[in-house]
């Protein structure tokens, strides 16, 4: 049985994208002023503890939802449905071309006839959904249509988690392509409007690093590197002597010794902008592409002192971090310095937040 609308549903009422990684939950709801212009309305964002969720899966399923709960409370939301996403690796995505002109329900039964090429496991046991791209660049009378597909169990942990924190999840993304619809609005403000131009994104996660380059709204290219904000918290624990949470507490509070930034901040930030430069080396190995015009970076780790300057010096690029909410208004209930401070983090779950004004 295909189950439609699961991986790429659309909703116009309010909506709140609500981001699942493994270091934290973080939310966004988005409005519109009367001028048509998106306004933050809030955002807030919970800490979770190591191993809670590891590589997308939710193993302390308790625990996640009496911190989404916590979430919602924080942010004072009133909105129970919410848009939440999936890691790219546990969604099989393949773009095909179909014929033009085709209905609705044409469209899926041929989907669902097509998708059985591609997906290694029987239907009965996915989740699955398509969406018509545009046309197609190679035949006139065709059409892009992307499928995605997610085992259902993964698809039924995110909706159980929203219902044990009473919410309903009416959107399942995929992570990788909510983060690049907020990347598409700061890509738009570049000069040309950013059309032609090659961006590097990179989110630095606390255990990973996930690179996508992109232009004219496509994705080129993507990686994940095994290195995040977590490498720097080892070195203060290592340096220090604190223990995880010490050492992860005075990290996000600033609380460090005087010698943090030359003896410690120093050596990860120029480790981080070697990861960039080695990432970027196995993008223009891969692809016939030898540059980038911009880097842009996202995560907790993003906003980290001298790291855009270091990733310039590294890479020779243009490097500067991402605020996913440049531009909108500022709605009342979001306190602006913490907001500021925290905003790199809030990519994937701005581009949730999106979600409500896809028509």
């Amino acid at each position: 049985m295909i189950s439609m609308g699961s991986l790429f549903g659309r909703q116009s009422a309010p909506l709140l994208g609500i981001d699942i990684s493994s270091s934290s939950v973080k939310l966004v709801e988005l409005g519109r002023d009367k001028a048509g212009s998106l306004v933050l309305e809030r955002c807030a964002i919970e800490l979770l503890e190591r191993g809670w969720i590891t590589d997308g899966n939710v193993e302390k399923f308790d625990e996640v939802a009496d911190a989404l709960r916590r979430l919602i409370k924080k942010s004072g939301a009133k909105t129970k449905n919410v848009a939440l996403a999936l890691p790219p690796s546990a969604v099989i995505t393949k773009r095909i071309t179909l014929p033009g002109g085709m209905t609705e329900q044409e469209l899926e039964i041929q989907v669902e006839s097509e998708a059985n090429q591609y997906i290694p496991f029987s239907l009965d046991e996915v989740s699955l959904d398509f969406c018509v791209v545009g046309p197609s660049k190679t035949a006139a009378d065709d059409v892009e249509v992307l499928i995605a597909a997610s085992r259902r169990e993964k698809v039924q942990d995110r909706q159980g988690l929203a219902e044990a924190a009473g919410l309903k999840a009416v959107v399942i993304d995929i992570e990788s392509h909510a983060a690049r619809m907020a990347a598409g609005r700061l890509i738009q403000a570049l000069p040309n409007q950013g059309v032609d131009a090659v961006v590097a994104l990179f989110e630095i996660g606390a255990l990973t690093t996930s690179m996508q380059v992109l232009s004219n709204d496509e994705a080129l290219y993507d990686r994940d590197q095994a290195f995040g904000g977590a490498q720097l918290t080892q070195l203060i624990m290592r340096q220090y002597g604190f223990s995880m949470e010490e050492a992860e507490s005075k990290k996000r509070s600033g609380e460090l010794p005087e010698d943090y930034q030359s003896a410690v901040l120093h050596l990860f930030v120029d480790s981080m902008a070697q990861e960039i430069g080695r990432a970027l080396q196995f993008f223009f190995t891969s692809t016939p592409h030898n540059r980038v015009d911009h880097i842009l970076l996202a995560g907790g780790s993003a906003p980290l002192p001298g790291l855009t300057e270091a990733v310039t010096q590294h890479t020779g690029f243009v490097c500067n971090t991402v605020n996913p909410f440049d531009g909108m208004e500022i709605g009342n209930a979001v306190r602006m310095q913490k907001m500021a401070r925290e905003a790199p983090t809030y990519l994937t779950s701005c581009g949730l937040a999106m979600r409500r004004f896809l028509q």
